[in-house]
Parts: structure tokens; C-alpha cells; sequence
């Protein structure tokens, strides 16, 4: 086949694909999900401690995520969002066939990488099949730990996480503890109930307290016995899309209101759970179950 009719082909099976992954997240009701990452917005969220040049490398083509200032011609398999786009991706896609693959140029943040220069060729790599490209990286180092998985709604999730560290280096001084939380907002209750717990050690101890130090007893006397209760007894498999720390937040929550209607501090974590979960089978018994 000619090879100008079989660019003409290929961008013509790359739109349509892209059509039919924009129709398809909008009927998930998740058009985020097909959103490709900007660069400049993940640098923004996540914050960056240094910038390092790594060199060439050969990357894996669907480990890239994002762009540096195209992230709007492209969906997020890197398929032509623009009809505009055409002339030079058919082209790129003819040089390609012949096996002319230049090397593209990406920024590398903990598993993800974004495009720099080369949008195009990766864009082609996707329609033909190319599982690895050459690349010269520079990678850029932060505290917030991210993979290829990252999507556009996952960004306010990292933010507030970015926010909780900056309070309290939870990273540093519990590396073993998983910071994942379901509601956005749980991040600053989070750290809410951390410094709260702080607060009382100094009243206690009469002295200042570090936050390293208050990080240490939160999870002594707060955080482990409460998760392991929630392990050994199995809560999760009554609440299946939320993780640890989101029961453990909703206990705590949970007992403070449960102290607060019934004038009594002394209301434990354990009680706290046990009525949650007693409305969760009253809840299932007249079908109203909320999604968890």
C-alpha cells in the first residue's frame, strides 16, 4: 500500500478510537479518566524537592501519562483529539514505518512519565503497536509517591496528602503507615486528630512536643490498636471500597458523636464500631444501603 494512503488509514483508526474512548468515559459519567495528565499541573500538585537528568533510557510506552503544554491535543492514550492534528501525525507515522524513531524527551515523577518533546511519536507508537521507545529522561523527585495509574481525578487526592505531610512528616517517621483516604477532606480531619492527639501529650508531659514525637504515640495509642481491631475483626468486608484509614477516621468520627449525644467521654473506639456497624445491617435489611 502506498504509504501516504496508509498514514491516511491510521489517522483515520486513531480519531475513531478516540472518538469511541471519549464516548465511553462520558457514559462511565468519568471523563476524567480519559483526560490526558498535564505536566505542569501534576508539578503544581505534587510539589518538587529536586530535578535530576537521568539520561537515555527506553520507556515503556504506557507508562507515559501527560504533556508538557499538548495535553489538550491528545486523549489519554495519546490518541488525536484534533482533527488539526493530522498533517503532521501522518508524517511522523510514515517515518515511523520506515523505522526512523528519534528519540523523544520525557519527565519522569516517581512511575509516570510526560511527554517534553516528541507528543506525536508517542502519539503514533500507540496506533502501531510500539511498546517502548528510547527517551531521554530527566527525572523529578518529590514526597508524594505516584505511578502511571494517575489520573486527572486522583490530583486534589495528592494535593491534600501533599498538604497533610507539610503538617506532619507521616512519611518519614511511619513509612510503614498507608495514607489513603476515600473523602478528600479526611486528609485535614486526619491531621486534625493528630494534632489533637499531640496537644494533650503536651498537656500531659508539660513540655513541647515534636512532631515527630507526637507522630510515634498517635500511632501507639490511637492508629495501631484501632486498625488492628478493624483487621481482626474483619470491618472491611462489610465496607469493600474503602480502605484502613477511612474506617479509622469514621470510628473516630463515629465515637465523638456518639460522646457528644450521649454526654459520656467515656465511649470506646470499639463501641463506636460496633454501632457503625449495626447500622450498616440495619441500613441492608430495609435495602438502603449507602455505596461504600
Amino acid at each position: 500500500m502506498d504509504p501516504t494512503d496508509q498514514a491516511d488509514i491510521d489517522f483515520s483508526r486513531a480519531r475513531r478510537r478516540a472518538f469511541l474512548r471519549r464516548v465511553g468515559s462520558y457514559l462511565r459519567r468519568d471523563p476524567a479518566s480519559n483526560r490526558l495528565l498535564s505536566f505542569d499541573e501534576v508539578k503544581r500538585t505534587l510539589g518538587v524537592i529536586n530535578q535530576v537528568y537521568v539520561g537515555m533510557r527506553t520507556v515503556e510506552v504506557s507508562k507515559i501519562v501527560g504533556s508538557v503544554g499538548r495535553h489538550r491535543d491528545f486523549d489519554r492514550a495519546f490518541l488525536p483529539s484534533k482533527p488539526g492534528l493530522g498533517e503532521r501525525w501522518k508524517r511522523i507515522d510514515q517515518m515511523m514505518r520506515r523505522g526512523e524513531i528519534p528519540p523523544i524527551s520525557l519527565f519522569k515523577i516517581g512511575d509516570a512519565y510526560f511527554v517534553n518533546d516528541g507528543n506525536h511519536r508517542v502519539s503514533v507508537a500507540h496506533q502501531q503497536g510500539i511498546e517502548m521507545l528510547d527517551a531521554e529522561v530527566t527525572e523529578l523527585r518529590t514526597r508524594i509517591p505516584i505511578d502511571s495509574a494517575l489520573t486527572a481525578r486522583d490530583l486534589l487526592h495528592k494535593l491534600e496528602y501533599r498538604h497533610l505531610l507539610e503538617r506532619l512528616p507521616v512519611d518519614r517517621v511511619l513509612p510503614e503507615v498507608k495514607v489513603d483516604l476515600s473523602d478528600v477532606s479526611d486528609y485535614r480531619r486526619l491531621a486534625a486528630y493528630v494534632e489533637a492527639h499531640g496537644f494533650r501529650l503536651s498537656q500531659l508531659w508539660r513540655r513541647y512536643v515534636s512532631p515527630e514525637e507526637v507522630l510515634r504515640d498517635w500511632h501507639e495509642y490511637s492508629y495501631r490498636p484501632i486498625s488492628e481491631m478493624i483487621r481482626e475483626e474483619r470491618v472491611l468486608k462489610s465496607f469493600p471500597n474503602r480502605t484502613e484509614m477511612d474506617l479509622y477516621i469514621w470510628i473516630l468520627f463515629h465515637r465523638e458523636r456518639l460522646a457528644l449525644e450521649g454526654r459520656d467521654e467515656r465511649i470506646s473506639p470499639e463501641a463506636a464500631k460496633d454501632d457503625i456497624l449495626k447500622g450498616r445491617r440495619l441500613l441492608r435489611r430495609s435495602s438502603r444501603v449507602p455505596e461504600a
